[in-house]
């Protein structure tokens, strides 16, 4: 019976003797922009999941580092150069102007540029799925926040707006604000469900990979599947936190009940997301057999 040759390790001292400049350069990147990730983004509710998708992106590129090895071949030295003067220019004008989102999209693609140098393309294509899922940790720009929440949040107040309305509730909306009885509440940012929409989009697909493959098609289907249900899940949590006025008060609604409904609305969105998932699995068999065929004929 033929047995398996172990795993080989990293011995990254070795890495760190014969590369020691490109881990310079790599370093003289990573450290001062996840500080200001860390200052930043990453502690406010929007950003919660940055420093999650980095530690799991990294840890599925290493758990492939057989197939790395496999299938390296030096990139070419154009695409790489190319690759190299945008991702520099994009990082030092996000740094000089404090735009985080452009400064963090040129030190990604300067690290992919060296990796494509080493690696090649093919390896590149191949690890398609942890380079798109370390995308998220760019952080969406405040301009796009204001320009995509604000219909977002007419959305939502006027469903839960009408919704109560029906209900016999004294409801009453101007724009985001939403009266109820005596009570005035302003739908934020964070009640539109942008926040929690770019958070599920990256969970969502980390457990599609993992447990379902890398089917792009499929993919693309859950990540469109993802909006609605993170919409859906913010205006009930608005209409329960419109009901705990109503009922309990303005304090009670603004204390800890607030931040628990958000956790709540959260897991249950995540939970639904499974759900559909498991609905799925007819359509999600169908595009793998589809994939199959495919590489059948390229084959």
């Amino acid at each position: 019976m033929a047995t398996l040759a172990p795993r080989q390790g990293v011995d990254w001292s070795v890495v760190v003797r014969s590369h020691w400049l490109l881990v310079v350069g790599a370093l003289s990147l990573l450290v001062p922009t996840v500080y200001s990730m860390a200052r930043g983004p990453w502690s406010v509710e929007s950003g919660v999941h940055g420093p999650i998708v980095l530690a799991t992106g990294l840890w599925l590129i290493y758990g492939r580092i057989d197939e790395i090895r496999e299938h390296m071949r030096p990139g070419a030295g154009w695409l790489t150069g190319l690759g190299i003067v945008v991702a520099i220019c994009l990082y030092g004008f996000g740094r000089a102007f404090d735009f985080i989102s452009i400064e963090v999209a040129g030190m990604l693609l300067a690290l992919l540029s060296v990796a494509h140098a080493y690696l090649g393309l093919e390896v590149l294509k191949r690890l398609w799925f942890p380079i798109f899922y370390l995308g998220f940790i760019i952080p969406l720009p405040n301009w796009f926040l204001d320009v995509v929440t604000q219909p977002l949040k007419l959305f939502v107040s006027e469903i839960v707006t009408g919704a109560l309305s029906s209900f016999g509730y004294p409801m009453g909306r101007q724009g985001v604000t939403i009266f109820v009885s005596t009570y005035q509440l302003l739908v934020e940012d964070a009640c539109a469900g942008l926040n929690s929409l770019v958070s599920l989009s990256a969970i969502g697909l980390f457990y599609v990979y993992m447990l379902r493959g890398s089917n792009w098609r499929y993919s693309l289907l859950l990540l469109a599947l993802v909006l609605p249900v993170a919409i859906g899940a913010n205006i009930v949590r608005v209409a329960a936190l419109v009901l705990i006025t109503y009922y309990m008060g303005n304090a009670a609604a603004q204390g800890y009940l607030h931040n628990f409904a958000g956790m709540v609305t959260f897991v249950s969105a995540l939970l639904l997301i499974f759900l559909v998932d498991k609905i799925l699995t007819p359509v999600r068999n169908a595009l793998a057999r589809m994939e199959t065929r495919q590489e059948g004929r390229t084959a």
